[in-house]
C-alpha cells in the first residue's frame, strides 16, 4: 500500500525521538519531514539533537541526515505531509495557538500535548476505549473552517495504565477511585544521565499530574451528545477520583495503585473474566500496533514489575496484578504501562492508525 506522509513536530525531543524510532519500518506511515524550533531548523537531525539522543540503539539511518524543518513554517510542512504528530515544549496557549493554524491550514494533528485535551470537540483517544469519539471531529472541522484539518489528542501518560483496567467494569457503576501514580523519569523527557538527582529518589510531586489523573478519565468515559454545531463530548458525572501522582526512580513505566468502590460491586471472578475477554476495535481491525492481548494480568503477587513487564506488547500492553478486596473501598490491585510508548508516542501512532481506518486522515 501506498505509505501516508508524516511530519514529526517538535522531533528532538524524547517524545519526538520515540515517534522516529516507532515509525521506523512502520507498515503504513513514512516519517518524510521532522520539524522543530528555529534553533534546530536548516541542521541535520543528528545535529540538531545532537548529545540528547536518548536512546541506546542509534537514530535511524534515513532519519539522520534529514534536515529539520522550522515547525512554524506551516505552509511548507503542508505541501509535504497528509498528517503529523505534535510532541512540542511549549506553552499552552502558544500550542494550541500552533496545532489549530496547523489544523486550519489542512493537517491533520494527531497531538501529544496538552493544550486541547479539555477542548469538547476535540477527541481524547485511547484507541481500544472510545475510538467512537472521533465522530466530533466532524463538528470541530466546522468550527475551524475545514476540509481535512483537525486536532486529535492522546491523554495524559498516567492514566493510561489504571482507565484501561476499570473501563471493563463500567456497568457495576465505579463511583470511588482513589488511585496513586509511580511515574517513571521518561515522563519528564529526563534520563538518569541528565537528572542524576533522580538516582535513589523519589519525588512526591509532579505539577498538575493529580488534576490530569482526576478529569482526563472521565472525557474518556464521556458520552457524544448534541452541541450547537453537531457532536461534542460530554465528561461522565462518576466516578470520582481522588489521585496523587509521584516521580520515582525508574527509566520507563508507569505503575498506579488503585482502589474503587462500585454501586454494584462484582466479585473477583467477574472482573477476572472482564479483563482475561476484554476484545477491542483496533483489535478486530488488525491495526499494526494493536497489542494482543491489550490486558494481561499476573497471578504472582510480586507482578507486574516495571522492568520485568513494561514492553508487554511491544510496550501498548496493560499489565495488572494484586487485585484483593479492600478494607475501605471494595476492591484494590495495580497496573503497569510503559509511558512513552503506550502512554505517549506510541498512543499516538495507533490513534492515527484508527484515525486512518475510520477515514479521518486521508492523503493530502
Amino acid at each position: 500500500m501506498e505509505k501516508y506522509r508524516v511530519g514529526i513536530i517538535g522531533a528532538t525531543g524524547m517524545v519526538g525521538q520515540r515517534f522516529i524510532s516507532l515509525l521506523d519500518n512502520h507498515p503504513w506511515f513514512e516519517v518524510v519531514l521532522l520539524a522543530a524550533s528555529s534553533r534546530s531548523a536548516g541542521k541535520t537531525y543528528e545535529e540538531a539533537v545532537g548529545s540528547k539522543w536518548a536512546f541506546e540503539w542509534a537514530i535511524p539511518e534515513r532519519i539522520r541526515n534529514m534536515i529539520v524543518v522550522d515547525a512554524q513554517e506551516v505552509n511548507k510542512i503542508a505541501e509535504a505531509v497528509d498528517f503529523v504528530f505534535c510532541a512540542v515544549d511549549m506553552k499552552k496557549d502558544e500550542v494550541r495557538a500552533m496545532e489549530e493554524n496547523y489544523a486550519r491550514h489542512e493537517i491533520p494533528v494527531v497531538s501529544n500535548n496538552s493544550a486541547c485535551r479539555g477542548i469538547e470537540d476535540v477527541p481524547m483517544m485511547i484507541p481500544e476505549l472510545n475510538y467512537q469519539h472521533a465522530k466530533v471531529i466532524e463538528t470541530q472541522r466546522r468550527r475551524l473552517g475545514t476540509q481535512r484539518g483537525f486536532i486529535a489528542v492522546k491523554p495524559n501518560c498516567s492514566i493510561q495504565s489504571y482507565v484501561p483496567a476499570l473501563t471493563p467494569l463500567l456497568d457495576f457503576e465505579p463511583d470511588k477511585v482513589m488511585v496513586c501514580t509511580y511515574q517513571a523519569i521518561s515522563g519528564a523527557g529526563k534520563t538518569f544521565k541528565t537528572w542524576p538527582e533522580m538516582v535513589d529518589n523519589v519525588i512526591p510531586y509532579i505539577g498538575g499530574e493529580d488534576e490530569k489523573s482526576e478529569n482526563e478519565p472521565l472525557k474518556i468515559w464521556g458520552e457524544m451528545v448534541d452541541g450547537d454545531n453537531g457532536k461534542i463530548i460530554r465528561n461522565a458525572q462518576l466516578p470520582v477520583i481522588s489521585a496523587q501522582c509521584l516521580r520515582v526512580a525508574c527509566s520507563d513505566g508507569h505503575m498506579a495503585a488503585v482502589s474503587v468502590h462500585f454501586k454494584k460491586k462484582p466479585t473477583k471472578e467477574e472482573i477476572l473474566d472482564r479483563w482475561a475477554h476484554f476484545e477491542t476495535e483496533p483489535q478486530r481491525l488488525a491495526l499494526p500496533s494493536a497489542p494482543k492481548p491489550f490486558l494481561q494480568y499476573f497471578e504472582d503477587p510480586a507482578r507486574p514489575q516495571t522492568r520485568l513487564d513494561r514492553d508487554f506488547e511491544r510496550g501498548f500492553g496493560i499489565s495488572i496484578g494484586r487485585l484483593r478486596e479492600d478494607r475501605i473501598f471494595d476492591w484494590r490491585f495495580v497496573c503497569l504501562s510503559h509511558n512513552t510508548i503506550r502512554g505517549a508516542a506510541g498512543g499516538g501512532i495507533l490513534s492515527a492508525e484508527m484515525l486512518c481506518a475510520l477515514g479521518y486522515i486521508t492523503r493530502n
